[in-house]
């Protein structure tokens, strides 16, 4: 195979590859302490974990920290927004606490605050609808989901 041939196959190949997963299955850790800053481990679980935004329809985010009460309760929100809205949105759990993906460190860095819970919701094009920290009731995230899919 000459030099050539191995280039195209290669950029084919790239091409093809999927550049960002999709978190799938996300679970809550059934051992939360929601009264206590107690460190009970990663809030959310789910395959593909380290995914990051996703281009084509909106997108929530939540940055959080594992020994925060109020992460905790926000995590309980995002599963219960995920299980309805898997279908329509991308979710994006990231954790501080732990080791990030070069694209969740583009989030990180873009849009975090300083401050957790972390809530930030992206269109399809990546432009924010929402960007705040601390807690936020599911109605407002269900409105801004409803006006950024045209429903």
């Amino acid at each position: 195979m000459t030099m050539k041939n191995v280039v195209r196959l290669l950029c084919l190949l790239l091409l093809a590859a999927p550049t960002v997963f999709a978190i799938d299955n996300l679970k809550l850790n059934p051992h939360l302490d929601y009264g206590s800053d107690s460190l009970d481990g990663p809030l959310i679980t789910g395959s593909d974990a380290q995914s990051g935004f996703v281009s084509g329809k909106p997108n929530y985010v939540i940055m959080y920290g594992e020994g925060c009460f109020n992460s905790k309760r926000q995590a309980r929100r995002t599963v219960e927004l995920y299980n309805k809205y898997r279908a329509q949105v991308h979710f994006v759990v990231v954790d501080l606490d732990v080791q990030r993906s070069p694209e969740q460190q583009q989030l990180v860095k873009q849009y975090y605050q300083g401050y957790i819970p972390h809530v930030l919701i992206l269109d399809s094009r990546g432009e924010p609808l929402y960007n705040q920290s601390g807690e936020v009731d599911s109605r407002v995230i269900e409105d801004i989901f409803k006006k950024s899919l045209g429903q």
